[in-house]
């Protein structure tokens, strides 16, 4: 049977729209609430997918770091109190903590809100899983960190493995380190925006590179501590020898033009990792500082271990021991079952239909009885012959 013209072309065209809207993503769960911690919310939230709104000078920034959208909202309570947040969301957790990084002062203290906080008088700054979070207090009151850890915990997580961190800001040293000085950058206009000792032509972000960068108190001065991390030793190993080319084409000191024009003095390489030290430092604290980042790689191991419960030879042990159990288990059982349906057999039915007399429980062959009956019988005719 043939399908009219009109309905296979409906048919084809589901087919072809249908995968469109099952590839449509569910929509964000909502970032801010309409209270929490005793704060009521004035008006309505206000929402945006242009990094712009949330800052409008660094909004390139944003979007390398992998902004997504953006969230704010004017609270208020009881004793007319008044508070500002805004909230950026991120593709992942990197992206969130590269921000924190970014706008984070070395002036400011150290709170615990969040995955990490900073705050300086009546700002909070900080961040949980890929949401960042800029909180202005009209006032500070003892219970203003309590009420932003409550808002903290409310925010959605993201899933899976873009919940996870980078794992290259532990490699800073921490002798020496200028507090709250790290930074996370994952492309080329944070890194200029720093003022990194390497140029991002060298770093060459599109080969897979992360960095992030430390002030260190030296004898001459604070010097910047740079590591760059690449997928493989080969592509480190690579990128170092076209730093160290740099360098030998502009030996030019760090104070006699801009840094992202110069070649750093002090480098080195360690795995995939490499570690650039640039500055007023001298050369033996530029070595002691290099010597202190060394890569440590994780290798998993595959072979069998033999400690599974099937190759453990106590378990072994332990199986036999229960088998024997069972086994005499099961004969006692069987012996008793035999046993009890004789005698139930037995006070149930009678002798003579079982055929059995009632002196005889065993048969006996009497062979002793018959084996001198045949001596006899063999002897007598010997007698006679003689």
């Amino acid at each position: 049977m043939r399908l009219p013209k009109f309905i296979t072309g409906i048919a084809l065209l589901a087919l072809a729209v249908g995968p469109t809207f099952a590839a449509d993503p569910a929509p964000a769960a909502p970032v801010l609430p309409q209270q929490f911690g005793g704060w009521q919310v004035v008006g309505s939230v206000r929402t945006s997918n242009d990094p712009v709104s949330a800052d409008p000078v660094n909004a390139a920034l944003l979007k390398e770091y992998g902004f997504t959208d953006f969230a704010s909202a004017s609270y208020t309570r009881d004793d007319a109190r008044k508070l500002t947040v805004k909230v950026a969301r991120f593709v992942d957790a990197s992206g969130a903590y590269g921000a924190f990084t970014y706008y984070k002062m070395p002036g400011m203290l150290s709170e615990k809100i969040g995955d990490q906080a900073a705050s300086a008088n009546e700002r909070v700054l900080f961040y949980r899983g890929n949401i960042l979070v800029d909180a202005v207090f009209s006032k500070l009151s003892a219970m203003s960190a309590a009420e932003l850890r409550e808002l903290a915990d409310g925010l959605p997580l993201p899933s899976g493995n873009t919940r996870n961190l980078p794992g290259l800001p532990a490699y800073l040293p921490k002798q020496s380190y200028v507090k709250n000085s790290a930074k996370y950058i994952m492309g080329r206009v944070a890194l200029e925006k720093i003022g990194a000792p390497v140029p991002a032509d060298i770093v060459d972000f599109n080969a897979g590179a992360e960095v992030v960068l430390g002030t260190y108190a030296s004898s001459g001065g604070e010097a910047t501590l740079m590591l760059i991390s690449y997928p493989t030793p080969q592509i480190a190993a690579e990128h170092l020898r076209r730093i160290d080319a740099a360098h030998q084409q502009n030996p030019q000191s760090p104070g006699s033009a801009p840094a992202a024009e110069i070649a750093p003095a002090f480098a080195k390489r360690t795995g995939p990792i490499v570690v650039v030290a640039a500055g007023p430092i001298s050369s033996s604290e530029a070595k002691a500082l290099l010597a202190s980042v060394n890569y440590e790689a994780d290798v998993t191991w595959n072979e069998n271990t033999y400690l599974t419960q099937k190759n453990n030879l106590a378990n072994l042990l332990v199986n036999i021991i229960l088998l024997c159990v069972i086994l005499v288990g099961l004969m006692l059982v069987a012996g008793l079952a035999f046993g009890g349906i004789r005698i139930f057999l037995r006070s149930l039915i009678s002798e003579r239909l079982l055929d059995r007399k009632g002196d005889l429980d065993f048969i006996a062959l009497n062979l002793s009885q018959a084996e001198s009956e045949g001596a006899e019988t063999k002897v007598s005719p010997s007698i006679k012959a003689g």
